[in-house]
């Protein structure tokens, strides 16, 4: 399953912090039709991922019935990203 969407760079502050892109409503319905099958515990969804030159392996991780993409620092490093800033992303569920 591939999925292409844009999204804003979030913050969350929580007890460990870190960068995300929320996945938007419909895409998130998407991929929470065949979570059953990709799911390796706790929900997470286990994704490769695009943004511009950019790809790397990471989990989506579920939030009031919609999926986070996290954002490791190298990558933010490599497209100079920032909070706040669209991206583009393409993603493609590992099953």
């Amino acid at each position: 399953m591939d999925i292409k969407f844009s999204g804003k760079i979030i913050f969350w502050k929580g007890p460990s912090p870190f960068f995300f892109v929320q996945v938007p409503k419909k895409q998130s319905q998407e991929i929470k039709s065949v979570s059953a099958l990709v799911t390796y515990g706790w929900g997470v969804i286990p994704v490769t991922v695009r943004i511009g030159k950019t790809e790397f392996t990471t989990s989506l991780f579920p939030k009031d019935g919609l999926y986070l993409v996290p954002l490791k620092v190298v990558v933010r490093k490599k497209e100079n990203l920032e909070e706040g800033d669209t991206v583009k992303i393409q993603l493609k569920l590992n099953f």
